[in-house]
């Protein structure tokens, strides 16, 4: 569990040297992975962990010692559109959560827990090819790169955060300031914010680099019930609070788009109805019933955050049965 916020000089951290492209590319083939700063042991522990739990092909795994989450990654995959739609809301019973649809190409997915010694603890959800990782990585040591590339995620605060397309959103470097991959700045958003707030303040430490990949824009989520868009426009970052029971994301973009606009995306459209049906409060079992309702064929998993109770339900493609997790909270 984290004992200290991490120290102010994260905002140093992840200088150009070894940066990534925009969607944090797979890591070499040879040589030892670029991130892990564990010992023999740990690496042994980690890759132990492993295990299949479904035909998507899903795996879990528990990371175990430190990582570097300034290293950055080589090699550059194919683009093509995510697709994917999200939404935090008040929950039930004052218990807020945020669920996402991820949608992409057939890869092997992966669970993943970290504890970093400087860090906020985290249960986290990956797509293993990014790392050149191939459906069966058993053995495979590009997995120790593995916290390095959240798709989404939560944190042991509560705090949740996760990506979707955005193709009008464009960067504009600001002078001094550090540049990271923009899905490893997920990583360190998990690792360093308990609030929303905090999120967006680590987002601003950083620019963030679309090469090699779709733009995208985020969603942030916290246990006090708060929420944010976090989007660049014109090049500036802009961050867009919640201001009802819900908000939601898909692959339009939101911030400064009025609620009409917004609601002419389909997907976009079917969870604003239920939302405001539900006054936001909906339990997990109907949340993932909703996302169920925006899933497309290429939805690779869906994904229910319980911001307060620590709790994650999980479904795939495969369509078996739902996973649970649960990620003690401080």
């Amino acid at each position: 569990m984290r004992r200290t916020l991490l120290a102010t000089g994260l905002a140093l951290l992840l200088v150009t040297t070894g940066c990534s492209h925009g969607r944090d590319g797979a890591s070499p083939a040879a040589g030892a992975p670029s991130a892990s700063r564990q010992d023999a042991g740990q690496v042994e522990q980690t890759l132990a962990s492993l295990r299949k739990v479904d035909d998507l092909p899903l795996y879990e795994m528990t990371y175990h010692g430190d990582y570097d989450p300034t290293v950055g990654l080589t090699g550059t995959p194919g683009a093509s559109p995510f697709g994917c739609s999200l939404f935090a809301a008040l929950g039930d019973r004052d218990r807020p959560l945020f669920a996402r649809n991820f949608d992409w190409e057939p890869n092997p997915g992966l669970v993943l827990r970290a504890d970093p010694p400087d860090g906020y603890a985290s249960i986290s959800l990956v797509d293993i090819s990014y790392l050149g990782v191939g459906p069966d990585p058993t053995g495979d040591r590009r997995l120790l790169d593995a916290p390095l590339l959240p798709f989404d995620g939560m944190n042991e605060r509560g705090l949740a955060v996760g990506l979707a397309a955005d193709d009008g959103a464009t960067v504009r470097p600001v002078p001094g300031r550090p540049t990271v991959g923009s899905v490893r700045i997920l990583r360190l958003v998990l690792d360093s914010a308990a609030t929303v707030d905090e999120a967006i303040a680590v987002f601003a430490r950083y620019n963030l680099d679309f090469d090699g990949g779709p733009p995208l824009h985020y969603l942030l989520a916290d246990a006090s019930g708060a929420s944010a868009v976090v989007e660049f426009v014109d090049g500036t970052m802009r961050a867009d609070r919640r201001r009802g029971p819900w908000q939601a994301l898909t692959n339009v973009p939101a911030v400064g788009v009025p609620e009409r606009d917004l609601r002419r995306d389909h997907r976009y459209g079917v969870l604003a109805a239920a939302l405001d049906d539900a006054r936001g409060v909906l339990a997990a079992p109907a949340a993932l019933r909703l996302l169920d309702a925006v899933r497309q064929p290429h939805t690779r998993w869906s994904v229910v955050y319980g911001l307060r109770t620590g709790e994650v339900r999980l479904v795939t493609a495969t369509g078996g049965a739902e996973r649970s997790y649960r990620l003690p909270m401080t």
